[in-house]
Parts: structure tokens; C-alpha cells; sequence
């Protein structure tokens, strides 16, 4: 088939669906917000199942369930890296992070490298990072949104991304993060079931799975070379450098790291990552055969449908399998994958501007949970009003996959070090912290920019940049964070960072000193933690 803008009225019912159920439960949740845990972490109610089916909601994002697909129908073996590579990931958040995270922090990643290092200086720094990955996550997603759903639905681009930023906005403002939660929970339902649902489809119509990958490889131009690597990834340094950036990306990316502090304890954190990492699994298998499955069903005579970047090859399947309802039910199942994974964006960068630097940079901690809950709606708004700007002006001229790639990028070499080191290394300070993230940031952005995704032909001869030649610059970049981290440690006399190591060990490890439940809230003053006067407020020390 090929994609018309007539509105297919079947997808505008199921999408209608999916709106009034995500409503109903922001509804819900807006009654239960009572407090900034509450808000920030959703009460710390969450069980290990639950955050894992959200943590899974929240990166399982559309380019997953489409865009993986869609690289494996165009490329084969080169796409499939991808599903491995996200995979492997969580691998690297559960042995690093998870628990870490859980026993160390509060609310962002800020909390955790201001708990050793110098509030205001570490806060900023940790915010530049978390904004630099949003930033570009987000407007990615708002215009991977407006593509997707003006394709599948049939309604303007600028209305497709102006009714998702504004759901997202309305579940972040009116519940916060109990309400995202529970939106990332069904949406991974319904992600999982989707994909369940076509996969057997596939292999029923195709065969097992050898016969789909054989019958895969003879329906492509490329004939053996489908099933090898080289079609997508030029060169092997290029394949390294997105396994880099993929893996420890992952375990940067403030939106997943901030669902840690929605359990309870430790012992949910890591079983929320076993969870995760089973759903994802699983997923990214399903991801597989329904790549090959396009290719195999769907042949050479798919490829204009699905076009250039491969995103609608899935729903091309669908309809080829299921037909228009089919095809509605897959579009919403989209919709809802984009809501969920914008509205963690938000959230995360909501919690920098509102938490990190209004109350603890600017008030130094002198103003309320009230005050601080009432800023981060405040963000949430601006923060989503500018990327519906942004992305309605740019428009389908802004590279999507160059954009994720970034996000990536910067997490992995600008987060990832230098929380890896204020939680490991006791000489790590304040300097080495403000300098990694400088030069993650700094440098995985040059390095994308001078890249041949954004200068197409500049690697050939007599380009302007024909000295660089990867799409992707983690593995250079990530080298750079952390020898940041480490210049600027070496470098500066510090020393509170020393002192306070040892408390953060033996925190990060037991939990003792942790706080839980919906009343307490500790914030550091002065190089120490005092509870914030709240009404009923008192710091406990989790079950072990």
C-alpha cells in the first residue's frame, strides 16, 4: 500500500481509546499527588514489577517498535545490532546503577553527585547534561510523532505533534510522576501484546524462524550480503562506536535513571531492572522477526510504503497481515508509545530545572515542596510548549535518527562518567565532575556535527571534513568525558570530596540513610543532610 492523507477514521477511534484511558488515569493520579515525592517519584509506592513494566514503557519508544524494524526490513543483519545493542545495555545499568542509585539519590542524578561534591556547582552541571540529552530526545520523539501519526492516521504534522505535546503536558502537570508511571505501565502492555500478536502472525504465515530468515535474504536486492554486516554501519570502528554509545547511553539517560526512585528500596530497584531487562528482551526478539518478517512478507514492493528510513514498514505489515484494524490498532499502540516516552522526557528535565537548579541553585534550598512542585509544572509547561515549537518549525527537515543519536551521545559521554565516578573513584570532586560533563557535551555534539549524517559526502575526497567519517561519536567522546573527569579532579585541590566518599559507599551499597516513603525529603545543606521542614516529614532507613 501507500500512504494517503485521507484520516483513517478507525485509528482516530482507537487513538480517542487510548487518550480516555491515559485521562482517566492522570485523573486518578492528580488526587494522590499530595507531595513532591509524590510528584517526583510517585510516592516510592511503585513495586519491582510495576517500575519494571515502566521502565520498559519508557524506553521502549517508538523508534524501538518502529524504527529497529524498520533498519532490519532495509538492512538486515546492521539493523538487527541495534535490538542487541539496546538489549545489552541494561545490562550495564543493572551491574553500575540500579541499586546504586536507589540507595544514594532522591529525585535526579543531581542528587546523587551533589551528595559528595559542592551543591550548586555539581547541580548545574548535572542539569546542563540531563537538558542537552532531553533537549534532543525530546524534539526527536515530538517530530518522529508528527511524522508517524500524519502518515498513519492522516491528520496534519503540526496537529499530530501539537495534541501529543499537549497530552504529555497534561499527564506531567496534573499527576506527575504517578501518572506518567502508570501511562509507561499500559502503554508497555500494549507494546508487549502488539508485537506478541505479530510476531506469531509472522511466523505462522513465514515458518520458523530459519525459514524467515532465509526467505528474507531472497526477497532483498542484496541477496547474502543482507544477512552480513556492512549495508548500514560502514565500517567496523562505526559499529564499536554505536555499541558504545547504545550501552553506556543507556545507563545516562536521565529518564530511565529517574525510575529508581520510584521503589521503595534496593531490593525493587534491582528487581525492577530484571523485569525490564526480561520485557525488553523479549521485545527486542519480536523486533527481529517482525524485521525479517517485512522483508520475507512484504519483499522489494514494500520498500516505497515503509520509506527512506524504514519507519513504516510495521505498520505497512500490519496492514498487509491484518488489514485497516489492524492497522488502526498498531497506530494507537504508537501513539501511546510516543505519549509515555515524551512525558518521561519532560519529567526528567522538569526535575532539573524545578529541583536541582530553582531550589537548591537559586533559593538554596530556602523554598518549599509547594514552591517547588508549582516550578516544575511550570517547566513542564515551557519545556514542551518550546518543543512543539521547535519541532511544528522544523518540521520533517530535522533528522530524527541523527537527533536520538545525539541524546545517546551526550548521555553516554557526559552523565555516564561522571556519575560512574562521584559513585566509585574518592578522589573525584566537584572540578572533575563540572569538566566531564563539559567535555561530553561539548565534544559529543562537535563530533555529530562535523559528522556525515549531518554533512552528507563530507568524508570524500576534498569534503570539508574528511578527516572525521563516523556517524557516531561515542568512541571518541566517551574517552573524553572521562578524561574531563579525571583533568579536572588531578588538577584542583579539593578535598570535601574525599571526606564525604565513604559515607556515599556505604549509602550507595546498604541503603542506610536512604529515604522512603511519601514524607521524607532530605536535602543537603552546608555539606550536610538536614530534613526540609515538611509537615510530618521524617527520614527513614529502609528494610534490608
Amino acid at each position: 500500500m501507500t500512504w494517503t492523507a485521507a484520516v483513517n477514521e478507525t485509528a482516530l477511534v482507537v487513538f480517542a481509546v487510548v487518550v480516555g484511558v491515559t485521562m482517566v488515569i492522570t485523573y486518578v493520579a492528580s488526587k494522590r499527588v499530595l507531595s513532591a515525592t509524590d510528584f517526583w517519584a510517585a510516592g516510592r509506592g511503585l513495586t519491582g514489577p510495576q517500575n519494571g513494566f515502566a521502565i520498559a514503557g519508557d524506553y521502549m519508544s517508538a523508534a524501538s517498535f518502529l524504527g529497529i524494524a524498520g533498519l532490519i526490513y532495509l538492512f538486515g543483519f546492521d539493523g538487527f545490532l541495534y535490538s542487541v545493542g539496546f538489549l545489552v545495555a541494561f545490562l550495564t545499568v543493572l551491574f553500575l546503577l540500579a541499586e546504586r542509585m536507589r540507595n544514594s539519590g532522591k529525585y535526579t542524578i543531581a542528587d546523587v553527585l551533589s551528595f559528595r561534591l559542592n551543591e550548586r556547582p555539581a547541580r548545574s552541571a548535572a542539569a546542563l547534561g540531563t537538558l542537552s540529552v532531553v533537549a534532543f530526545y525530546l524534539i526527536a520523539q515530538m517530530v518522529g510523532a508528527g511524522v508517524l501519526i500524519e502518515a498513519l492516521v492522516g491528520i496534519d504534522f503540526w496537529l499530530a505533534v501539537l495534541l501529543t505535546g499537549t497530552f504529555m503536558i497534561i499527564y506531567i502537570v496534573l499527576g506527575g510522576m504517578l501518572a506518567t508511571s502508570w501511562v509507561q505501565i499500559i502503554k508497555a502492555f500494549l507494546l508487549m501484546t502488539a508485537a506478541t500478536v505479530m510476531s506469531v502472525w509472522v511466523l505462522v504465515k513465514v515458518g520458523n524462524p530459519f525459514d524467515l530468515f532465509a526467505d528474507a535474504r531472497s526477497k532483498s536486492a542484496e541477496g547474502e550480503a543482507y544477512l552480513k554486516p556492512g549495508l548500514f554501519l560502514a565500517t567496523p570502528l562505526d559499529t564499536v562506536s554505536l555499541g558504545i554509545g547504545l550501552v553506556l547511553g543507556t545507563a545516562g539517560l536521565p529518564h530511565i535513571l529517574m525510575r529508581f526512585f520510584t521503589v521503595p528500596d534496593a531490593k525493587a530497584a534491582r528487581s525492577s531492572v530484571m523485569w525490564a531487562m526480561v520485557l525488553i528482551g523479549v521485545f527486542y526478539v519480536m523486533t527481529t522477526f517482525l524485521g525479517f518478517g517485512a522483508r520475507a512478507i512484504l519483499g522489494q514492493g514494500g520498500e516505497e510504503a515503509a520509506g527512506t528510513t524504514g519507519n513504516l514498514a510495521l505498520p505497512t505489515l500490519a496492514d498487509e497481515l491484518g488489514g485497516e484494524l489492524f492497522l488502526a490498532i498498531i497506530a494507537g499502540v504508537a501513539f501511546a508509545t510516543i505519549l509515555a516516552v515524551v512525558a518521561g522526557l519532560v519529567i526528567s528535565a522538569s526535575g532539573a530545572v524545578a529541583h536541582d537548579l530553582w531550589s537548591n541553585v537559586v533559593r538554596k534550598g530556602r523554598d518549599s515542596e509547594r514552591e517547588e512542585v508549582w516550578v516544575a509544572k511550570v517547566a513542564a509547561v515551557g519545556i514542551g510548549a518550546l518543543a512543539i515549537v521547535i519541532a511544528i518549525i522544523g518540521g520533517e527537515g530535522l533528522n530524527v535518527s541523527f537527533m536520538v543519536g545525539l541524546a545517546f551521545a551526550v548521555a553516554a559521554s557526559a552523565n555516564f562518567p561522571a556519575l560512574l565516578l562521584a559513585l566509585s573513584w574518592r578522589r573525584f570532586n566537584t572540578a572533575g565532575a563540572v569538566t566531564g560533563v563539559l567535555f561530553g557535551v561539548v565534544s559529543s555534539i562537535l563530533l555529530v556535527v562535523i559528522s556525515p549524517t549531518v554533512w552528507p559526502g563530507a568524508d570524500s575526497e576534498g569534503g570539508a571534513f574528511s578527516f572525521y567519517d563516523l556517524a557516531n561519536p561515542a568512541i571518541i567522546s566517551v574517552p573524553l568525558g572521562f578524561i574531563g573527569c579525571w583533568l579536572g579532579t588531578v588538577l584542583s585541590s579539593e578535598t570535601h570530596a574525599v571526606r564525604s566518599f565513604d559515607e556515599l559507599y556505604v549509602r550507595s551499597e546498604t541503603g542506610l540513610g536512604a529515604e522512603v516513603g511519601t514524607g521524607a525529603t532530605l536535602t543537603r545543606r552546608g555539606g550536610e543532610e538536614r530534613p526540609r521542614a515538611t509537615a510530618g516529614a521524617t527520614a527513614t532507613i529502609p528494610h534490608l
